[in-house]
């Protein structure tokens, strides 16, 4: 991205949105210039068009705003601040608000995911779920491993607060248990520096 293509994300973060003259002004560009820009960004899903304006005669000028996109490229600290709110909650003995959250969240999800894996067994069973633990933000492959099926959970959308506790961790292996039917191992973690959180069926 080029300097002047951020510069002018930056503008309309601080003005929420703005035309191409309200552009030009601020950042001293030509009008010509702020158009080729917001083109490109535009193509890009940095920016989109949000309405129009009338500021005086003529035509209404197009007014532009940042996307979801772009707003992505802003700092944000959510994951930081989960960290230490987790780390506040053990501290302090509430880990039971956390583990009734997460029992929560999973009854929210568990009807749902349920009927989608109620009728369906061996391969296809694994296949339903990963696709299900993948739409949480985990990133399930499946693997073979000497004919065992691997589950590996290639991301972990909640790692800075898994930094805190592990009772997200204990959650996913539940859901993924429950779901499966079926008790798992866990033959990796990345918490203690493996690439994934790997499950394997339990033996016996």
């Amino acid at each position: 991205m080029t300097p002047s293509h951020r510069g002018l994300l930056d503008a309309l973060k601080r003005r929420g949105r703005a035309s191409v003259p309200q552009l030009a002004e601020e950042l001293g560009l030509n009008i010509e210039t702020i158009r080729d820009h917001l083109k490109t960004l535009v193509a890009r899903e940095l920016v989109r068009r949000e309405g129009a304006v009338r500021s005086g005669p003529g035509r209404p000028e197009i007014v532009y705003a940042l996307t979801e996109s772009a707003e992505a490229l802003f700092p944000r600290r959510e994951g930081e601040i989960l960290r230490e709110l987790g780390a506040y909650l053990v501290k302090h003995r509430h880990e039971r608000l956390l583990r009734d959250f997460f029992t929560e969240y999973i009854d929210r999800r568990r009807a749902e995911a349920a009927s989608r894996v109620a009728h369906l067994e061996g391969r296809a069973r694994l296949e339903e779920v990963a696709q299900i633990f993948s739409e949480l933000g985990f990133m399930l492959v499946i693997e073979e491993r000497d004919h065992t099926p691997r589950l590996r959970l290639c991301h972990c959308p909640l790692r800075d607060l898994v930094d805190a506790t592990n009772i997200p961790c204990r959650a996913e292996i539940g859901f993924l248990t429950e779901l499966l039917d079926e008790t798992l191992t866990r033959v990796s973690y990345i918490p203690e520096g493996d690439a994934s959180c790997s499950y394997e069926p339990t033996e016996g």
